[in-house]
């Protein structure tokens, strides 16, 4: 668990995680870049094989909690290949989602999916950083971000871009791995994630370091009730979470009111 605050070198210089190694923050995003534009290709495919697929029944249930409505606009931050985006614009009819990643690669991955094809007239595919979003304040109805707040060097400045963003009315929504409330269930899971998923990935993807690190990320993220205290600190209001699979992953929930 973290406080929020990043911790500093002797020379004051402040310092981030990167999976279990500190690192200056200055230097984070281009590693975290590198990940990415590393797995890019294969990124769907590994995300079915190390979720067995649930994956998919924890983007759905987000947009059966989330109930997307015609004609709003999206913003889906870390939205790389575009699963959530295809998903919400299949449930509302004449909305509009803009899929920002720092990644090109990862768009580009998105733009060549068939779903992306069907719904261009309604798609915007945008490089930036989600903790300096290239948009003017109210700007949003939704704000999303799946599986990439972990990723971000300053958490709490992307919380506070998304309440920025976001129009009077809008609604943050986070999928995010998590912690699972049971010591001894957590054991097991820690058990697959360090000793399954590595080694998955350099079968999959020849390239363990990257998987490596996801996994050390996903450890070091918040538990869901520091990051709801988070959401809170950025000004959103009414919020709540989920736990999905019993807290391998949550859904956290916010408005701008």
């Amino acid at each position: 668990m973290t406080d929020g605050k990043a911790p500093m070198t002797n020379d004051n210089q402040k310092t981030t995680h990167f999976g279990f190694q500190d690192v200056p923050e200055g230097d984070k995003a281009g590693m975290v870049h590198g990940v990415f534009t590393r797995v890019a290709s294969r990124y769907d495919v590994m995300n079915d094989l190390m979720s067995m697929g649930i994956h998919r029944i924890w983007k759905d249930a987000m947009m059966d909690w989330l109930a997307p409505r015609p004609h709003q606009r999206l913003l889906d931050v870390a939205g790389g290949t575009g699963d959530v985006s295809f998903r919400f614009l299949k449930r509302a009819p004449g909305a509009a989602s803009v899929v920002l990643d720092m990644t090109e690669s990862m768009l580009v991955e998105g733009r060549q999916r068939a779903e992306a094809e069907q719904m261009a007239d309604n798609l915007d595919w945008v490089v930036g950083d989600a903790m300096s979003l290239p948009f003017e304040d109210n700007s949003f109805d939704v704000y999303t971000i799946s599986f990439g707040i972990r990723n971000v060097t300053r958490v709490q400045d992307a919380l506070n871009e998304a309440y920025r963003v976001l129009r009077p009315g809008g609604r943050l929504m986070v999928l995010e791995f998590s912690q699972l409330p049971n010591p001894a269930m957590q054991w097991a899971y820690d058990r697959y994630s360090f000793n399954v998923i590595p080694v998955m990935g350099q079968i999959v993807a020849n390239d363990r370091d990257s998987y490596q690190y996801l996994v050390e990320s996903i450890r070091q993220f918040p538990d869901q009730e520091t990051f709801a205290q988070m959401i809170r600190t950025a000004g959103f209001e009414n919020v709540k979470y989920r736990n999905m699979t019993m807290g391998v992953a949550a859904l956290h929930s916010g408005w701008k009111i």
